[in-house]
């Protein structure tokens, strides 16, 4: 249930939300600047529609927005005030009031080196001296594409050790060609962006998806891991297998029947989405996270998309709902949606909970990377305490 109708509630007071749906990448940041005007904020987060080509942004961010912080994606989907959109170029303000910010960029990332990320994470946290009384949390956001965010989670988890750490990976519409990160007025393919937040603000992590096992099982049995890449499934060919055991031809596989058909991965008692990207060549499967020779699979069947979403969103702290939810929902589960005529539903949820983010090609969470998973952070009103 949703706990509080945002039509009683006051306006954000930690975040200015502008979007515009301009084709020319100029004209949509200067749309972006006069929404802003009143903002005071300590860095933007700006999440670009597959329309609009990343280095006609680059360019236009070196006069409109020249003298701010400004970080981001390019995405799959954005998720702005009107809920569920596809060609929005979304910029959410920070105000410096509540926040500060450092940033380090991994780059390359295919191959990651473990060793690198620890020790630059670890550079990064020393030199971002704590505040008494804050609080710290991080959000990455990694190349898509990359198929490097397994081994990059792990090792932000060992380099930051007990701060949080949530994000997405960028996205390119359905295309699947490149993806990309923003940082200090440059788009980056084969990196990944850490930002180390400090805040004032109570936050709370969300990670949830809308799926339980079945009785039907699958064994990988050929499989080229760094590729993500599965040949084999039961001793059958992959996308042959699968087609099988979701009872469609082959012809018919698609990012919708993967969205609505996903395979699961136990570890101890809790199961993650391990989803399907594609088919690739004749009978492959390209997968989203890490996959391997031997990995035992579960079909899941999925619950009631919209009741999970707003069970999942409906936090609150000390009764009080969230200020705003910056979230990161897997591109499968707006498939999903849309393919269930739901998508309508869904946009009011958002509105209700104020959540503002993008639809990612993968979701991190506290250390570990996920699929088809909306994953987010809710930040409350300021107590009070001294201003950043």
């Amino acid at each position: 249930m949703t706990a509080v109708n945002d039509l009683d509630r006051k306006p954000a007071e930690a975040v200015r939300i502008a979007v515009s749906r301009a084709d020319d990448a100029a004209v949509a940041l200067a749309e972006l600047k006069r929404q802003l005007a009143t903002a005071r904020p300590s860095f933007i987060l700006l999440f670009v529609p597959s329309r609009l080509q990343p280095d006609d942004l680059a360019r236009a961010l070196r006069t409109s927005l020249a003298d701010t912080v400004v970080f981001g994606c390019t995405t799959a989907g954005q998720i702005t005030p009107r809920g569920y959109e596809d060609d929005a170029l979304l910029a959410i303000a920070l105000e410096r009031r509540h926040f500060r910010v450092a940033s380090t960029l991994f780059k390359p990332i295919s191959p990651v080196s473990i060793a690198d990320v620890v020790s630059q994470t670890e550079r990064l946290v020393s030199q971002f001296r704590a505040t008494p009384g804050r609080k710290r949390l991080a959000l990455i956001f990694a190349d898509g594409l990359s198929k490097q965010e397994d081994i990059l989670m792990a090792a932000l988890e060992a380099g930051l050790k007990d701060i949080p750490v949530f994000g997405g990976s960028a996205g390119d519409g359905l295309r699947f060609e490149r993806t990309q990160v923003l940082r200090n007025g440059e788009f980056h393919s084969n990196a990944a962006l850490l930002l180390l937040l400090e805040t004032d603000l109570a936050f709370s992590g969300l990670g949830f998806d809308h799926f339980q096992p079945t009785d039907k099982r699958m064994v990988v049995t050929r499989a080229v891991p760094e590729e993500r890449l599965v040949l084999e499934i039961n001793g059958s060919p992959a996308a042959r297998e699968y087609a099988r055991l979701v009872e469609v031809p082959v012809a018919e596989l698609s990012p919708k029947i993967f969205a609505e058909n996903p395979v699961l991965v136990r570890n101890r008692n809790l199961y993650h989405v391990r989803a399907i990207q594609q088919i690739q060549g004749e009978q492959g499967l390209t997968f989203l996270s890490a996959i391997d020779d031997g990995l035992l699979l579960t079909l899941g069947r999925g619950k009631e998309i919209i009741r999970t979403l707003d069970t999942g969103l409906a936090v609150s702290d000390q009764d009080e709902a969230p200020d705003f939810i910056l979230g990161f929902d897997c591109y499968l589960r707006k498939l999903e949606i849309e393919r269930k005529g739901l998508d309508g539903e869904a946009s009011e949820q958002f509105r209700q909970h104020r959540v503002v983010g993008f639809n990612t090609y993968g979701e991190q969470h506290l250390g570990v990377h996920v699929n088809q998973t909306f994953v987010g952070v809710a930040f409350f009103r300021s107590k009070g305490g001294a201003p950043l």
